[in-house]
């Protein structure tokens, strides 16, 4: 009886063990896309400002050839 409930009890320790694990490994890929998708939107917010950097240089060249005329 006493072997019995030392191994019901291993079992559902070992149990345990194995959802831990999942637990984790979904997290870590959780932890992967949100990590991704922040690189993706930090690129796009980059472009965004290079872009406005490129119209802002090219409307002060545009006012610097206006006041020259």
């Amino acid at each position: 009886m006493r072997a019995l409930a030392i191994t019901a009890i291993i079992a559902a320790l070992a149990g345990c063990g194995v959802e831990t694990a999942s637990t984790a490994a979904t997290g870590a890929a959780i932890k992967a896309k949100e990590a991704e998708a922040a690189a993706k939107t930090q690129d796009q917010m980059r472009q965004k400002i290079d872009q406005t950097m490129e119209q802002a240089q090219q409307r002060a060249q545009q006012a610097g050839d206006a006041a020259q005329r």
